[in-house]
């Protein structure tokens, strides 16, 4: 495979609750946890996740979604999906066409035999969310209010979308006179649905708020990317 999903995460839990965010500099000491330290205690859960699905049973319950729970995949095209291709794919959170995006995912690389490329790329979707804010403030606030729509297509008697439409950038108040706390980051141009109930405003403002949304992902101080080798466990918000 030449190139595996580009992905976001939206920072690292270092605390309970204390949200750290990360930038490529992570690669040179990435959080990673022993497998049996997760298996065998909560302090292993806490501090970070790692192996395949007992693992995931470890944390929570398997999600069931139109591609199953548990999977395996390759660049086969058995599903008409991007992820089943060799195709680079740009930065992006994944179920955006889900009204209730999945909270974790976890690849584990089975086997890459023969294979040339397939790094993955993490980038923090929070931190490049604040760098917008402090960097250009209408182009946040466009991808804060304009909500746009997600959408999964392509293979047969599969048409899904999610029940209503979501900013990008999802924020929740919180002390006067404080920023507005990021909550959710939705972003997927590929799955991106067409933005028929906008107007030529808002379509105006919302590219180009992309724009400078995508350029701040595409920097190279906001890329992590980690090269998996079998056995090795990835899992993202």
């Amino acid at each position: 495979m030449s190139q595996s999903p580009r992905t976001f995460s939206l920072g690292y839990i270092d605390d309970i609750c204390r949200l750290r965010y990360f930038d490529a500099s992570i690669s040179t000491n990435p959080p990673i946890v022993d497998y049996k330290t997760v298996i065998g205690s909560d302090e292993g859960v806490r501090e970070w996740i790692n192996h395949t699905q007992s693992l995931i049973e470890r944390i929570a319950f398997i999600r069931i979604t139109h591609y199953g729970g548990f999977w395996r995949f390759t660049s086969d095209l058995a599903s008409k999906d991007s992820a089943y291709t060799q195709l680079a794919l740009a930065a992006h959170t994944d179920t955006t066409y889900f009204t209730d995006p999945a909270g974790l995912q976890t690849f584990h690389l089975l086997s890459h035999t023969n294979g040339e490329g397939g790094a993955s790329l993490l980038v923090d979707g929070f931190r490049a969310a604040e760098i917008l804010r402090q960097e250009s403030p209408k182009d946040f606030e466009a991808l804060c209010e304009i909500k746009i729509r997600g959408h999964s297509s392509g293979n047969e008697g599969i048409a899904i979308m999610p029940e209503r439409s979501f900013p990008t950038i999802t924020t929740e108040e919180t002390k006067p006179g404080q920023p507005a706390k990021i909550i959710q980051i939705r972003w997927n141009n590929d799955d991106r649905a067409a933005m028929v109930s906008l107007g030529l405003r808002d379509v105006e403002r919302f590219y180009r708020a992309a724009r400078k949304w995508t350029e701040i992902l595409r920097r190279l101080e906001s890329e992590y990317w980690v090269q998996l080798k079998p056995g090795r466990i990835l899992s993202k918000p």
